[in-house]
């Protein structure tokens, strides 16, 4: 059961988000499938009080566009409990998510969470199509991956959130919510001096996630503990990826760069409201797997087991 998504090993994070991959609507095996709603947030990944650890597909983008049933079965083999898949699963038809969730059951993941173009949030065939997917797949976040291009300006800006605002109301009913993915441009400032991520904290209710990406955080030099800390209950998930000055970048693996991780994730705990944590990898000295397998094996050496 290999479906294929576009190769875009090479491409930047920010780049291949913006491309919407080609699933075949032919399904190999037509296997009818039970699967639940939105998982509620009663789940052990919200109120237990242990480290729930998952995976950001994009981390091994190309293995998943090569074979996703092996990529999910190496990932869940790893020990990861939670994988977020990232926005071409919106070509996905209803069909294949239900076999993507069969296999997820199978092995013990979840997905509580998936990355989305805008499309994703647009009233009418195109938010229902990813209500329906996510609904299969047991997301409880509907996640903006990126703000759309043409989004700038205080006033821009607060359309977008005014926009998002709506969504989550339209989600609220599938019992899902929604939430926003930043980068380093959300922690420049606009005009009167306030920070793009602190007009979409704003601007949106409490329910909306704000997915902190830590790295991209650090790389603007914005300070990530103090920002969970302003933001109590919004930080619902996290992107736990690494930075380093210099050459390497974003190339160095978890707890390899300038991140303070025991006080980041002791505030997000306490504080942020945080169900889960999701290791991210735009790429390493390694090939993909072994990238998230040692990045896993680093965050079990510093918090323990999963």
């Amino acid at each position: 059961m290999k479906h294929p998504f576009p190769s875009g090993a090479s491409l930047s994070r920010r780049a291949f988000l913006a491309i919407s991959g080609a699933i075949p609507a032919v399904i190999a095996t037509q296997a009818s499938v039970s699967c639940s709603a939105a998982e509620p947030a009663t789940t052990e990944s919200a109120g237990a009080k242990k480290h729930t650890i998952g995976l950001e597909l994009y981390s091994v983008r190309g293995e998943l566009s090569r074979d996703l049933p092996n990529t999910l079965k190496s990932v869940a083999q790893m020990g990861y409990e939670v994988v977020e898949f990232y926005s071409p699963y919106f070509k996905w038809t209803p069909a294949y998510a239900k076999e993507v969730r069969a296999q997820m059951d199978d092995l013990g993941l979840r997905c509580y969470s998936t990355h989305n173009g805008f499309e994703s949030f647009t009233s009418g065939e195109n938010m229902a199509h990813a209500i329906e997917l996510n609904q299969i797949l047991g997301a409880r976040y509907v996640v903006l991956a990126s703000a759309p291009g043409s989004t700038s300006g205080v006033e821009g800006w607060k359309k977008l959130c005014a926009e998002l605002t709506a969504a989550v109301e339209q989600l609220k009913a599938h019992g899902m919510s929604a939430g926003y993915h930043n980068h380093q441009a959300e922690w420049a400032k606009l005009e009167g001096g306030q920070r793009i991520i602190e007009v979409i904290a704003a601007n949106t209710p409490k329910e909306f996630a704000l997915q902190l990406d830590v790295g991209t955080c650090e790389e603007a030099g914005a300070d990530p503990v103090a920002w969970v800390k302003a933001n109590p209950g919004r930080i619902r998930m996290m992107h736990l990826k690494d930075w380093a000055p210099g050459e390497k970048g974003y190339r160095v693996l978890f707890g390899e760069g300038v991140t303070p991780w025991k006080e980041l994730l002791a505030a997000a705990e306490s504080v942020g409201g945080l169900e889960f944590f999701l290791i991210e990898q735009e790429g390493s000295r390694f090939p993909e797997l072994e990238t998230a397998k040692r990045c896993l094996d680093n965050w079990k050496a510093m918090f323990g087991k999963a």
